[in-house]
């Protein structure tokens, strides 16, 4: 049965500036900010969080489906995720708005200052999942990925009436949603994916407790950047899992978007959810030393390879049956 990854779908256009941000703040006058920063480089990528995860999976051989909005300029992107692996049968083509745009500018302590503009993203509600599971045969999973607010509730709802195993992906939604709208996509949810500030903000806004959160969803996955990645459950102790180290110079856009794709590929292949973050920080790592949300590739043995130093030789023995 396959998986079904709703969310943005959008052009990356990424920037490096040669110096840090916080050089150029003037302490007692942030209340009027008007800066400028000189960047080294634009290279631009394809992107948005949805098809990221869905490319991801596609690599680990999953054949996603990706569903979500975009404008008439799609073709050759349409082209790209299909020649990869991922089923694009369901996204949505508006006869008004561009592609979404992602705009990033990192700078050398890799903080990153960056802008969206939505553009066809706005109609993703007007998607919904019933003629999809017509289309491609009964749904395993649906990963609610940051996307169109509308259409994000519209996805959990349906889920919850059709009986659909779903993933809470609010992500950079969080920063805007009220807490009414943050307890609606994350309650019942087998999976819930936030990074740590994410986790503090979402505490904060929906008022609950970590053991309310852990007693509404099955799983809550924390990613904390270079150090690792935490797994919590209801009445479990935490996993705590490494961040696979890098030996290239690290780009960190869609690098938690890698990451859960591997976590979710793994627990696909009937894999225990600490070796699905295990997987998922090897994923991350790869998609982290290049530049581009969707450049990297996974060369089995190199993976595997890579795999049994961080996590041992007979983790990467359960990890190779099922890696295409």
């Amino acid at each position: 049965m396959p998986v079904v990854v709703t969310g943005s779908i959008a052009t990356d256009h990424l920037m490096t500036f040669p110096g840090k941000f916080t050089d150029q703040f003037v302490e007692g006058q942030m209340e009027e900010v008007s800066l400028s920063f000189l960047v080294d480089d634009l290279v631009q990528h394809r992107g948005g969080a949805g098809a990221n995860m869905a490319y991801g999976l596609a690599l680990l051989g999953l054949g996603p489906v990706l569903v979500g909005a975009v404008g008439a300029d799609f073709a050759d992107y349409d082209a790209w995720l299909t020649r990869h692996g991922v089923d694009t049968g369901s996204v949505h083509w508006s006869e008004l708005k561009h592609t979404a745009r992602f705009t990033c500018t990192t700078d050398v302590a890799n903080n990153q200052i960056a802008s969206f503009y939505s553009g066809a993203m706005s109609e993703a509600s007007m998607i919904e999942l019933a003629p999809v599971a017509e289309r491609v045969g009964d749904i395993d999973l649906v990963i609610v990925g940051p996307n169109d607010p509308t259409a994000m509730a519209q996805h959990t709802q349906e889920c919850r009436q059709l009986g659909y195993r779903f993933l809470a992906d609010p992500s950079q939604q969080l920063a805007w949603a009220d807490g009414e709208l943050i307890r609606e996509l994350v309650d019942g949810a087998d999976l819930l994916f936030t990074n740590n500030y994410e986790h503090g903000l979402l505490l904060q806004k929906t008022g609950w407790t970590d053991a309310d959160v852990l007693a509404r969803v099955g799983t809550w996955v924390t990613t904390r950047a270079a150090h690792g990645v935490r797994v919590e459950q209801a009445d479990t102790a935490p996993i705590d899992v490494i961040a696979v180290p890098e030996t290239k110079p690290v780009e960190p856009t869609g690098g938690g978007d890698a990451l859960r794709a591997g976590f979710v590929a793994a627990r696909q292949w009937g894999l225990g959810v600490e070796r699905a973050a295990q997987v998922g920080s090897a994923v991350a790592t790869a998609a982290v030393e290049v530049i581009g949300t969707q450049e990297y590739t996974l060369p089995r043995e190199a993976f595997l390879a890579r795999f049994a130093e961080a996590f041992g030789a007979d983790a990467a023995d359960e990890v190779a049956p099922h890696l295409p």
